[in-house]
């Protein structure tokens, strides 16, 4: 075997061997599990306990308690009509709720129920200065589509936008409260990086930032 036939074939192991790295590498999707849609506190014990928490473990959450926070954040309870259990004007249903995590960022799929890999790698310190935004397992960004929004005049498509983000907002709050989770939503953040990490298009716009985990 000539020198360079064996150079060329050393060359070729080593690109299939860095392809096998990458592609095993490579963020995915995840499937969810049925969201539990019985038990939990009390409404007006949720209301009661609701509060804005700033300190988080870092223990990660499991499947089942994504499945159900993501859920309760914009999820869908009505099949027949594809409606959520957060309104929003119109029911554009423009806000899309962006899940970022120590592995990467996924983008929450009510539909199919299940996170769609966006992209791989520790994004959280993207979406704040704060500590807490590092120190949490999950962060979630709502983003509004401003595309959606036909008919609404310019000038109002950020103030539905907004006030369609809150309830979702809300929405974990309770869920929070109901699990006996920390969470805090935040709205300094420097959306520029944040929306390219996403890959967002002109017309998506970040709103707020919800951070979520377990009460250090």
């Amino acid at each position: 075997m000539s020198g360079i036939f064996k150079s060329i074939l050393f060359a070729c192991i080593i690109i299939a061997t860095l392809s096998s790295i990458s592609g095993a590498q490579e963020l995915k999707d995840i499937s969810l599990p049925s969201p539990r849609m019985k038990g939990g506190m009390p409404l007006m014990q949720a209301l009661k306990e609701r509060q804005t928490s700033r300190a988080f473990s870092e223990k990660k959450l499991p499947p089942q308690l994504l499945s159900d926070l993501l859920w309760a954040a914009a999820g869908i309870n009505k099949p027949d009509s594809g409606r959520r259990t957060a309104p929003s004007a119109r029911n554009w249903q423009e806000v899309q709720v962006y899940a970022i995590m120590r592995e990467g960022a996924y983008h929450y799929d009510a539909k199919a129920n299940c996170m769609r890999a966006i992209a791989k790698g520790d994004l959280r310190k993207l979406t704040g200065g704060q500590d807490l935004a590092t120190s949490a397992p999950l962060n979630l960004v709502y983003v509004a589509d401003l595309s959606k929004m036909k008919g609404a005049p310019e000038k109002d498509k950020e103030l539905y936008a907004g006030a369609d983000t809150g309830s979702i907002s809300q929405n974990v709050y309770l869920f929070c409260a109901s699990e006996g989770l920390a969470t805090v939503v935040r709205a300094l953040v420097d959306r520029k990086p944040l929306t390219e990490a996403l890959k967002l298009s002109p017309d998506m716009k970040i709103v707020l930032i919800q951070t979520v985990g377990y009460p250090k």
